[in-house]
């Protein structure tokens, strides 16, 4: 196998483009509010609250888990999901310091 199209770009690059592509469902965007609005969640509340089945919020709890924005803990035989706060810090800065580029530009360029 030759080299991947990610292994083109930058680690900051690949980094940005995760974090995108986890605010890039409307679902993930749902839980991480969620999340945030009561602290604390088991997976089976998060079903009831958003609407979509029990495997699809799973996927979406795998994917925020795996960028580390969210992290579980077992509680008996639910996981217990709140968000990272730190790794959500992090995420912030690399994000802000992506979307603060413009505010560098002296002049409209185009």
């Amino acid at each position: 196998m030759g080299l991947t199209k990610t292994e083109m770009f930058t680690d900051q690059q690949n980094e940005i483009a995760l974090f995108a592509k986890a605010f890039g469902h409307p679902a993930r965007v749902s839980i991480l509010q969620h999340l945030f609005k009561i602290d604390s969640c088991v997976c089976g509340d998060l079903v009831s609250e958003i609407g979509l089945a029990q495997p699809t919020i799973s996927q979406h709890l795998k994917e925020l888990k795996h960028l580390g924005l969210i992290k579980g803990n077992i509680e008996g035989t639910s996981v217990c999901y709140c968000i990272d706060k730190e790794n959500w810090a992090a995420m912030k800065n690399v994000m802000s310091e992506f979307l603060d580029q413009d505010l560098s530009q002296k002049q409209e360029c185009c």
